[in-house]
Protein backbone atom coordinates (compact mmCIF):
# COMPACT_ATOMS: atom_id res chain seq x y z
CA UNK A 1 0.00 0.00 0.00
CA UNK A 2 1.44 3.35 -1.02
CA UNK A 3 2.23 6.08 1.53
CA UNK A 4 -0.30 8.32 -0.23
CA UNK A 5 -3.04 5.77 0.32
CA UNK A 6 -1.99 5.26 3.93
CA UNK A 7 -2.23 9.02 4.46
CA UNK A 8 -5.66 9.07 2.84
CA UNK A 9 -6.90 6.31 5.13
CA UNK A 10 -5.96 8.37 8.15
CA UNK A 11 -8.45 11.00 7.04
CA UNK A 12 -11.35 8.57 7.28
CA UNK A 13 -13.10 9.41 10.53
CA UNK A 14 -15.85 7.96 12.61
CA UNK A 15 -16.42 10.88 14.99
CA UNK A 16 -18.90 12.65 12.67
CA UNK A 17 -20.83 9.40 12.47
CA UNK A 18 -22.46 10.46 15.74
CA UNK A 19 -24.89 12.36 13.49
CA UNK A 20 -26.13 9.02 12.22
CA UNK A 21 -28.88 7.32 14.17
CA UNK A 22 -31.64 4.72 13.87
CA UNK A 23 -34.99 6.06 12.73
CA UNK A 24 -33.39 8.98 10.91
CA UNK A 25 -36.20 9.06 8.33
CA UNK A 26 -39.15 8.54 10.66
CA UNK A 27 -40.28 12.14 10.24
CA UNK A 28 -39.54 12.53 6.52
CA UNK A 29 -39.93 9.05 4.97
CA UNK A 30 -41.32 6.74 7.67
CA UNK A 31 -41.64 3.70 5.40
CA UNK A 32 -38.12 3.94 3.98
CA UNK A 33 -36.82 0.72 5.55
CA UNK A 34 -40.01 -1.17 4.68
CA UNK A 35 -39.74 -0.04 1.07
CA UNK A 36 -36.15 -1.22 0.77
CA UNK A 37 -36.91 -4.54 2.50
CA UNK A 38 -39.80 -5.20 0.10
CA UNK A 39 -37.56 -4.61 -2.92
CA UNK A 40 -34.95 -6.95 -1.43
CA UNK A 41 -37.56 -9.66 -0.88
CA UNK A 42 -38.53 -9.46 -4.55
CA UNK A 43 -34.88 -9.62 -5.59
CA UNK A 44 -34.38 -12.69 -3.41
CA UNK A 45 -37.33 -14.40 -5.08
CA UNK A 46 -36.02 -13.60 -8.57
CA UNK A 47 -32.38 -14.48 -7.93
CA UNK A 48 -31.24 -15.62 -4.47
CA UNK A 49 -27.59 -15.15 -5.43
CA UNK A 50 -28.11 -11.42 -5.96
CA UNK A 51 -28.31 -10.84 -2.21
CA UNK A 52 -24.74 -12.03 -1.66
CA UNK A 53 -23.44 -9.32 -3.97
CA UNK A 54 -25.67 -6.63 -2.46
CA UNK A 55 -24.52 -7.53 1.05
CA UNK A 56 -20.91 -6.83 -0.03
CA UNK A 57 -21.80 -3.40 -1.37
CA UNK A 58 -21.35 -1.95 2.11
CA UNK A 59 -17.77 -3.19 2.43
CA UNK A 60 -16.81 -2.16 -1.12
CA UNK A 61 -18.40 1.26 -0.66
CA UNK A 62 -17.35 2.14 2.88
CA UNK A 63 -13.66 1.25 2.51
CA UNK A 64 -13.32 3.71 -0.39
CA UNK A 65 -13.89 7.31 0.75
CA UNK A 66 -16.29 6.20 3.49
CA UNK A 67 -19.94 5.15 3.19
CA UNK A 68 -21.06 7.58 0.51
CA UNK A 69 -22.41 5.50 -2.41
CA UNK A 70 -19.41 6.43 -4.57
CA UNK A 71 -19.51 2.74 -5.57
CA UNK A 72 -22.79 3.29 -7.43
CA UNK A 73 -21.68 6.13 -9.73
CA UNK A 74 -21.30 5.20 -13.39
CA UNK A 75 -18.24 6.33 -15.33
CA UNK A 76 -18.39 9.70 -17.06
CA UNK A 77 -16.12 11.25 -19.72
CA UNK A 78 -14.21 12.96 -16.91
CA UNK A 79 -14.40 10.35 -14.14
CA UNK A 80 -13.49 6.69 -13.84
CA UNK A 81 -15.83 5.28 -11.20
CA UNK A 82 -15.41 2.24 -8.97
CA UNK A 83 -17.58 -0.35 -10.71
CA UNK A 84 -14.74 -1.45 -12.99
CA UNK A 85 -12.05 -1.46 -10.29
CA UNK A 86 -10.08 -4.67 -9.79
CA UNK A 87 -12.10 -5.77 -6.77
CA UNK A 88 -15.50 -4.96 -8.28
CA UNK A 89 -15.42 -5.90 -11.96
CA UNK A 90 -16.67 -9.46 -12.55
CA UNK A 91 -17.43 -9.60 -8.82
CA UNK A 92 -20.16 -7.19 -7.76
CA UNK A 93 -23.50 -7.37 -9.53
CA UNK A 94 -27.19 -6.55 -9.00
CA UNK A 95 -26.75 -2.77 -9.03
CA UNK A 96 -30.22 -2.71 -10.60
CA UNK A 97 -31.73 -3.82 -7.30
CA UNK A 98 -30.41 -0.66 -5.65
CA UNK A 99 -31.86 1.29 -8.60
CA UNK A 100 -35.23 -0.36 -7.97
CA UNK A 101 -35.15 0.49 -4.26
CA UNK A 102 -34.12 4.08 -4.95
CA UNK A 103 -36.91 4.50 -7.54
CA UNK A 104 -39.47 3.25 -5.03
CA UNK A 105 -38.13 5.65 -2.40
CA UNK A 106 -38.20 8.58 -4.83
CA UNK A 107 -41.81 7.79 -5.62
CA UNK A 108 -42.75 7.76 -1.93
CA UNK A 109 -40.41 10.49 -0.63
CA UNK A 110 -38.67 12.46 -3.39
CA UNK A 111 -35.18 13.71 -2.59
CA UNK A 112 -35.10 12.42 0.99
CA UNK A 113 -33.28 9.06 1.28
CA UNK A 114 -29.64 8.92 0.19
CA UNK A 115 -28.20 6.16 -1.94
CA UNK A 116 -25.53 5.66 0.74
CA UNK A 117 -28.28 4.79 3.23
CA UNK A 118 -29.94 2.49 0.69
CA UNK A 119 -26.69 0.49 0.55
CA UNK A 120 -26.62 0.22 4.35
CA UNK A 121 -30.27 -0.89 4.54
CA UNK A 122 -30.00 -3.30 1.61
CA UNK A 123 -26.81 -4.91 2.97
CA UNK A 124 -28.54 -5.50 6.32
CA UNK A 125 -31.60 -6.91 4.55
CA UNK A 126 -29.49 -9.27 2.45
CA UNK A 127 -28.13 -10.82 5.64
CA UNK A 128 -31.50 -11.06 7.37
CA UNK A 129 -33.32 -12.53 4.37
CA UNK A 130 -30.78 -15.33 3.95
CA UNK A 131 -31.00 -16.53 7.54
CA UNK A 132 -28.59 -14.21 9.31
CA UNK A 133 -29.13 -11.63 12.04
CA UNK A 134 -31.32 -8.54 11.72
CA UNK A 135 -30.43 -5.23 13.34
CA UNK A 136 -31.22 -1.53 13.55
CA UNK A 137 -29.10 0.48 11.14
CA UNK A 138 -27.92 4.02 11.68
CA UNK A 139 -28.95 6.36 8.86
CA UNK A 140 -28.41 9.96 7.75
CA UNK A 141 -25.55 9.76 5.23
CA UNK A 142 -25.04 11.93 2.17
CA UNK A 143 -24.01 10.75 -1.29
CA UNK A 144 -20.64 11.66 -2.74
CA UNK A 145 -20.21 13.98 -5.71
CA UNK A 146 -17.50 11.83 -7.27
CA UNK A 147 -15.91 8.37 -7.29
CA UNK A 148 -12.41 7.01 -7.87
CA UNK A 149 -11.40 3.77 -9.53
CA UNK A 150 -7.83 4.43 -8.44
CA UNK A 151 -8.85 4.78 -4.80
CA UNK A 152 -10.71 1.48 -4.95
CA UNK A 153 -7.79 -0.30 -6.62
CA UNK A 154 -5.40 1.06 -3.99
CA UNK A 155 -7.49 0.16 -0.95
CA UNK A 156 -9.51 -3.00 -1.57
CA UNK A 157 -7.78 -6.29 -0.69
CA UNK A 158 -7.29 -9.09 -3.20
CA UNK A 159 -8.38 -12.76 -2.78
CA UNK A 160 -4.71 -13.66 -2.31
CA UNK A 161 -4.22 -11.37 0.71
CA UNK A 162 -2.85 -12.91 3.90
CA UNK A 163 -4.00 -12.32 7.46
CA UNK A 164 -1.15 -9.96 8.31
CA UNK A 165 -2.07 -7.64 5.44
CA UNK A 166 -5.79 -7.81 6.29
CA UNK A 167 -5.24 -7.06 9.98
CA UNK A 168 -3.15 -4.03 9.04
CA UNK A 169 -5.71 -2.83 6.48
CA UNK A 170 -8.69 -3.14 8.81
CA UNK A 171 -6.71 -1.50 11.59
CA UNK A 172 -6.33 1.62 9.46
CA UNK A 173 -10.12 1.92 9.60
CA UNK A 174 -10.21 1.38 13.38
CA UNK A 175 -11.61 -2.10 12.83
CA UNK A 176 -10.26 -4.76 15.18
CA UNK A 177 -9.01 -8.28 14.49
CA UNK A 178 -12.38 -9.52 15.76
CA UNK A 179 -14.15 -7.20 13.30
CA UNK A 180 -11.97 -8.54 10.47
CA UNK A 181 -12.76 -12.18 11.21
CA UNK A 182 -16.46 -11.57 11.81
CA UNK A 183 -16.89 -9.44 8.67
CA UNK A 184 -15.06 -12.06 6.62
CA UNK A 185 -18.06 -14.21 7.51
CA UNK A 186 -19.90 -12.28 4.80
CA UNK A 187 -18.49 -15.05 2.61
CA UNK A 188 -21.06 -17.29 4.26
CA UNK A 189 -23.20 -16.57 1.20
CA UNK A 190 -22.32 -16.25 -2.45
CA UNK A 191 -19.90 -17.64 -4.99
CA UNK A 192 -16.49 -16.70 -6.36
CA UNK A 193 -14.83 -17.26 -9.72
CA UNK A 194 -12.24 -19.95 -10.37
CA UNK A 195 -9.97 -17.03 -11.28
CA UNK A 196 -9.72 -16.19 -7.59
CA UNK A 197 -8.38 -19.60 -6.56
CA UNK A 198 -6.11 -20.62 -9.46
CA UNK A 199 -2.83 -19.50 -7.93
CA UNK A 200 -3.77 -21.14 -4.65
CA UNK A 201 -4.60 -24.40 -6.42
CA UNK A 202 -1.63 -24.59 -8.75
CA UNK A 203 1.09 -22.14 -7.75
CA UNK A 204 0.79 -21.01 -4.14
CA UNK A 205 3.46 -18.41 -3.37
CA UNK A 206 5.27 -19.30 -6.60
CA UNK A 207 5.95 -22.90 -5.52
CA UNK A 208 4.23 -24.58 -8.48
CA UNK A 209 2.16 -26.53 -5.96
CA UNK A 210 -1.17 -26.20 -4.16
CA UNK A 211 -1.58 -24.48 -0.83
CA UNK A 212 -0.84 -27.21 1.77
CA UNK A 213 -3.67 -25.80 3.91
CA UNK A 214 -6.21 -27.38 1.53
CA UNK A 215 -8.02 -30.43 2.89
CA UNK A 216 -7.00 -33.07 0.28
CA UNK A 217 -10.47 -34.14 -0.83
CA UNK A 218 -11.60 -30.52 -1.10
CA UNK A 219 -8.54 -29.74 -3.21
CA UNK A 220 -9.40 -32.66 -5.50
CA UNK A 221 -12.95 -31.33 -5.83
CA UNK A 222 -11.65 -27.90 -6.77
CA UNK A 223 -9.17 -29.41 -9.24
CA UNK A 224 -12.19 -30.85 -11.08
CA UNK A 225 -14.27 -27.67 -10.83
CA UNK A 226 -11.38 -25.37 -11.69
CA UNK A 227 -8.84 -27.25 -13.87
CA UNK A 228 -5.97 -25.33 -15.44
CA UNK A 229 -7.84 -24.99 -18.74
CA UNK A 230 -11.13 -23.92 -17.15
CA UNK A 231 -13.12 -20.84 -18.11
CA UNK A 232 -12.00 -18.85 -15.09
CA UNK A 233 -15.40 -17.16 -14.84
CA UNK A 234 -16.91 -20.46 -13.63
CA UNK A 235 -18.18 -19.90 -10.08
CA UNK A 236 -17.91 -22.02 -6.93
CA UNK A 237 -19.67 -21.59 -3.58
CA UNK A 238 -17.63 -19.73 -0.99
CA UNK A 239 -18.71 -22.27 1.62
CA UNK A 240 -20.78 -25.47 1.79
CA UNK A 241 -24.07 -23.54 2.25
CA UNK A 242 -23.68 -20.56 -0.14
CA UNK A 243 -27.33 -19.45 -0.06
CA UNK A 244 -27.69 -19.48 3.74
CA UNK A 245 -26.06 -16.97 6.06
CA UNK A 246 -24.73 -19.14 8.90
CA UNK A 247 -21.42 -20.12 10.50
CA UNK A 248 -20.67 -22.89 7.98
CA UNK A 249 -17.98 -20.66 6.50
CA UNK A 250 -15.97 -20.89 9.73
CA UNK A 251 -16.54 -24.65 10.02
CA UNK A 252 -15.12 -24.97 6.52
CA UNK A 253 -12.03 -22.95 7.45
CA UNK A 254 -11.37 -25.18 10.45
CA UNK A 255 -11.55 -28.25 8.20
CA UNK A 256 -9.28 -26.76 5.52
CA UNK A 257 -12.10 -26.16 3.07
CA UNK A 258 -11.84 -22.40 2.64
CA UNK A 259 -12.04 -21.27 -0.98
CA UNK A 260 -10.05 -18.03 -1.07
CA UNK A 261 -6.56 -17.59 0.33
CA UNK A 262 -7.82 -14.49 2.16
CA UNK A 263 -10.33 -16.76 3.93
CA UNK A 264 -8.20 -19.80 4.80
CA UNK A 265 -5.39 -17.55 6.06
CA UNK A 266 -7.66 -16.58 8.95
CA UNK A 267 -7.35 -20.12 10.31
CA UNK A 268 -3.70 -20.73 9.52
CA UNK A 269 -2.62 -17.45 11.16
CA UNK A 270 -2.29 -17.73 14.98
CA UNK A 271 -3.72 -14.28 15.77
CA UNK A 272 -7.03 -15.03 14.04
CA UNK A 273 -7.34 -18.81 14.46
CA UNK A 274 -9.01 -18.66 17.87
CA UNK A 275 -11.79 -16.40 16.61
CA UNK A 276 -12.41 -18.68 13.63
CA UNK A 277 -12.72 -21.64 16.02
CA UNK A 278 -15.04 -19.71 18.33
CA UNK A 279 -17.34 -18.63 15.49
CA UNK A 280 -17.36 -22.15 14.06
CA UNK A 281 -18.67 -23.49 17.36
CA UNK A 282 -21.09 -20.73 18.33
CA UNK A 283 -23.18 -19.16 15.58
CA UNK A 284 -24.78 -16.70 17.99
CA UNK A 285 -21.40 -15.28 18.97
CA UNK A 286 -20.53 -14.90 15.28
CA UNK A 287 -23.83 -13.15 14.52
CA UNK A 288 -23.31 -10.68 17.36
CA UNK A 289 -19.75 -9.88 16.28
CA UNK A 290 -20.83 -9.55 12.66
CA UNK A 291 -23.52 -6.98 13.52
CA UNK A 292 -21.03 -5.02 15.63
CA UNK A 293 -18.56 -5.00 12.74
CA UNK A 294 -21.18 -3.89 10.21
CA UNK A 295 -22.25 -1.02 12.46
CA UNK A 296 -18.65 0.12 12.93
CA UNK A 297 -17.93 -0.13 9.23
CA UNK A 298 -21.12 1.83 8.52
CA UNK A 299 -19.72 4.73 10.56
CA UNK A 300 -16.77 5.28 8.20
CA UNK A 301 -16.93 8.73 6.67
CA UNK A 302 -14.72 11.25 4.89
CA UNK A 303 -15.21 14.96 5.44
CA UNK A 304 -16.39 16.03 1.99
CA UNK A 305 -19.37 17.73 0.31
CA UNK A 306 -22.40 15.56 -0.36
CA UNK A 307 -25.99 15.46 -1.57
CA UNK A 308 -29.00 13.16 -1.81
CA UNK A 309 -28.88 11.82 -5.35
CA UNK A 310 -32.10 11.39 -7.29
CA UNK A 311 -30.51 8.62 -9.33
CA UNK A 312 -27.80 6.55 -7.62
CA UNK A 313 -25.80 6.24 -10.85
CA UNK A 314 -25.28 9.96 -11.45
CA UNK A 315 -24.82 13.12 -9.42
CA UNK A 316 -27.60 15.70 -9.44
CA UNK A 317 -27.46 18.52 -11.95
Amino acid sequence: MSPLVSLFLLHIVTASATQLHPGYYLGTCPKAEIIVRDVMKKAFTRDPRSLASIMRFQFHDCFVNGCDASLLLDDTPTMLGEKLSLSNINSLRSYEVIDEAKAALEKACPGIVSCADVIIMASRDAVALTGGPDWQVKLGRLDSLTASQEASDNVMPSPTSNATFLIDLFGKFDLSVKDLVALSGSHSIGKARCFSVMSRLYNQSGTGRADPAFEPKFREKLNKLCPLDVDQNVTVGLDASPVVFDNQYFKDLVSGRGFLNSDQTLYTFPQTRGLVKQFSINQGVFFKAFVEGMLKMGDLKVDQPGEVRKNCRVVNY
